[in-house]
């Protein structure tokens, strides 16, 4: 960060009672950066004594960093991305990002899926801007400020997993599709992005239901975690009057391609373990253009900040643990800005499949319990409101995704190089 600590310290003692949200994240984001400023000037030091190195220091304000021989010895090599310790390290920083940046959004977030699913008590604020303002009041007037943060117990039981899986993949996957300079391609970070996306979804969906029916319930007496476990799993969708007799059904079937939809249809579990499921299609379908498009904007981003025209003024000096051949690390305001980039980009792209997956999630809280597929859920929300109605809580979506993405990725560049990957 460019601002000078000097006058930092200034500027705080000038203004000492008004300590503002803005200034407690200025703050962490000046600590995160004087980590990595510490870290770099280890190397320095290392690199004006003989060929002894002298100790250094191994912590700033609590946070190890490779010291000494440790930094000499580390700094230079080229890490094993295969290896467990990499992962593990991987994962615990992809981790902390993920539940650091769901914590700063989770308001919003539990407003834009109030949006999207259209509950009928939110409704009439989905058509302004001002709406996003006027919901948080009225679910803080009615619930506090608990109610803000409904369902971010099982958000962070989910996103912790989820985005370890996703980073620990992510770096998996590139080292085997990228495996030099030459192939680093847009299209080969698309497809890592895309599976890496894939990956951490598949082990994590069912809590992502769980954490959306939480959120989505607004009554008084709200349910417990135990209790919509419960209800998800023993939901089943009530079978109409032609459908009651199986055998019958497929006897009147016409043609061999009837018969078997029919037969599909009743052998189909119908409640358990599936029912945590639903939409799964639909996310996979769309994580791939939004986890793709995230790791391949941010990636592109960080080159265009680190070439030689610009690195002077968004780069900062490469730490002492710095593995080899490990770009250097950017600046605060850099870095949160190809994070914002990234998610902004992939939210338009994706976000017409994400409110159709809202839409089937909740298919068992609303109607008939009906399990709705892609293409009925997608006709059903057009009738209702034509194309706009896939861009419902676009607008939320932008100023939850930008701050979510930019946090995230910010997060875990740094957790990396205070764990020296």
């Amino acid at each position: 960060m460019s601002t000078n600590i000097s006058d930092q310290t200034q500027t705080t003692a000038a203004h000492p009672p008004s300590v503002s949200l803005a200034d407690n994240a200025s703050a962490l984001v000046g600590h995160m950066d004087g980590v990595v400023r510490k870290a770099s000037s280890a190397v320095a030091g290392v690199a004006a004594t003989d060929k002894t190195p002298r100790h250094v220091d191994t912590s700033v304000d609590g946070m190890p960093i490779a010291s000494g021989a440790d930094a000499s010895a580390s700094a230079g090599k080229k890490v094993d991305k295969h290896s467990f310790d990499y992962m593990m390290r991987s994962g615990l920083a992809g981790g902390l990002a993920g539940c650091a940046a769901k914590t700063t959004v989770a308001p919003l977030d539990r407003v834009k899926i109030l949006f999207q699913t259209g509950n009928p008590q939110f409704a009439k604020y989905t058509s302004s801007w001002v709406g996003v303002g006027r919901a948080l009041g009225d679910i803080y007037a009615r619930d506090g400020v608990f109610g803000l943060f409904r369902g971010h117990s099982a958000t962070l039981l989910k996103i912790y997993p989820y985005a370890a899986i996703k980073f620990v993949a992510y770096e998996q996957y590139r080292t085997f599709i990228i495996r030099g300079k030459e192939h680093e391609t847009w299209l080969r970070r698309f497809t890592a992005g895309a599976l890496a996306g894939v990956t951490s979804v598949f082990f994590t969906y069912p809590l992502e239901v769980i954490r959306v029916r939480l959120a989505f319930e607004t009554k008084t007496r709200s349910s417990s975690l135990v209790d919509i476990c419960r209800k998800i799993y023993n939901e089943s969708p009530m079978i109409k009057p032609a459908a009651a007799n199986p055998l019958a059904a497929v006897a009147n079937a016409k043609g061999v391609a009837e018969a078997a939809a029919v037969t599909a249809r009743v052998v189909t579990p119908q409640t358990g373990l599936i029912n945590f499921y639903r939409g799964f299609s639909t996310t996979i379908l769309g994580m791939i253009p939004y986890a793709g498009i995230s790791f391949l904007t941010h990636d592109t981003a960080g080159d265009i900040f680190r070439r030689p025209a610009f690195r002077k003024y968004t780069t900062l000096p490469q730490p002492a643990n710095a593995p080899k051949d490990k770009p250097a690390p950017l600046q605060a305001w850099a870095e949160l800005t190809a994070g914002g980039l990234s998610g902004a980009v992939a939210q338009t792209i994706s976000y017409p499949l994400e409110v159709i997956r809202r839409r089937m999630q909740v298919g068992g809280a609303v109607g008939d319990g009906h399990r709705l597929r892609i293409g009925e859920t997608a006709g059903m929300i057009f009738r209702e409101r034509g194309f706009a109605g896939f861009f419902v809580g676009l607008s939320i979506g932008y100023v939850k995704v930008v701050p979510l993405a930019a946090v995230s990725f910010y997060t875990y560049e740094r957790m990396k190089t205070v764990f020296g990957i």
